[in-house]
């Protein structure tokens, strides 16, 4: 059952939901302890399958990852007005994301079924991330559940949806604070500003449904796989939520891609308003991700529990 410590401190240029996520002004580092089997992978993989690393939740990997600037154009609302998150060139609004620290560790894995399940708490130190970027708020408590499923092992009647699987994540967000300052728009002067916001309980909700390419090819043989299901595309459509009381809820469809090799992934994806509350237009969002593990074994990887 491999167990990480995790410290993030995010280098953040937007929103909390649109964030360009600067390295290595502040480097999020998963220290991993030992795997208490040796069925464990340094990346998702389940048996035949591999869920990559989603853009909108988190995915059920508990892997050393380090995101590499995450770049993000968004027009959405704001407390009544309009604001576009547009990280690509340069930005109006900066700082430094709220640090988190926690644990996340995988509670069952089931590789011939391609099935994953971990659970993570983090703490969000409260008024650690900067005023102008949303994140100068009392401490969070988030505890949450991820899951990866992929649908490898079904009989051949059904072979068509081998490629397929899913991956989702429900996280709540419980800050132990009554209300936060942060930056907001201001509907008597109708500029940007700082205001006091009365904290909730937010539920984040995601799933993601992903096709392998794996399955397409040769390496797919139906038996456990002679090497890590890497070096693949996998196209997939992630849907993520933000609910809160007497909010409306934020949704946001997202369909992209994602290629995957040894030590890296890149992934694409638009950004698709499902309602008024979570803007107007299409966006977009881009991130590399660095599996730490293998790009530097000597130093990342370490255990901190051992039997």
């Amino acid at each position: 059952m491999p167990c990480s410590l995790q410290l993030v401190p995010l280098g953040t240029f937007g929103r909390r939901i649109a964030r360009w996520r600067a390295w290595p002004g502040a480097l999020a580092v998963a220290l991993m302890a030992s795997p208490l089997s040796p069925a464990a992978h340094a990346h998702g993989i389940a048996g035949n399958r591999f869920f990559p690393g989603t853009l909108t939740f988190d995915d059920p990997a508990v892997a050393d990852e380090a995101i590499v600037p995450n770049f993000s154009y968004w027009n959405h609302p704001e407390g009544g007005g309009n604001v576009t998150d547009n990280h690509w060139g340069v930005t109006q609004r900066f700082g430094f994301d709220v640090t988190n620290v926690g644990l996340k560790w995988e509670v069952y894995r089931d590789n011939p079924h391609e099935a994953l399940l971990s659970a993570s708490l983090l703490w969000g130190i409260g008024n650690s991330g900067a005023q102008s970027v949303d994140t100068k708020a009392p401490n969070t408590i988030r505890p949450g559940l991820h899951f990866g499923k992929g649908f490898g092992d079904l009989p051949d009647s059904l072979s068509w949806l081998r490629p397929f699987g899913v991956t989702g994540a429900v996280v709540l967000e419980h800050p132990t604070g009554s209300v936060s300052t942060n930056h907001g728009f201001d509907p008597l002067t109708g500029q940007l500003g700082p205001m006091l916001t009365r904290s909730v309980d937010i539920q984040h909700w995601g799933f993601a449904i992903e096709f392998s390419t794996l399955y397409l090819t040769s390496r797919f043989t139906g038996r456990p796989p002679k090497e890590e299901p890497l070096n693949q595309f996998v196209p997939l459509v992630e849907f993520a939520i933000d609910s809160a009381p007497g909010r409306k809820s934020v949704a946001t469809m997202n369909p992209g891609l994602s290629y995957v090799v040894v030590t890296w992934q890149i992934a694409v994806e638009a950004i698709v308003p499902l309602n008024s509350a979570s803007g107007h237009g299409v966006g977009g969002r881009t991130q590399l991700l660095l599996f730490l593990d293998d790009l530097a074994p000597a130093l990342f990887g370490k255990p901190l529990l051992s039997r």
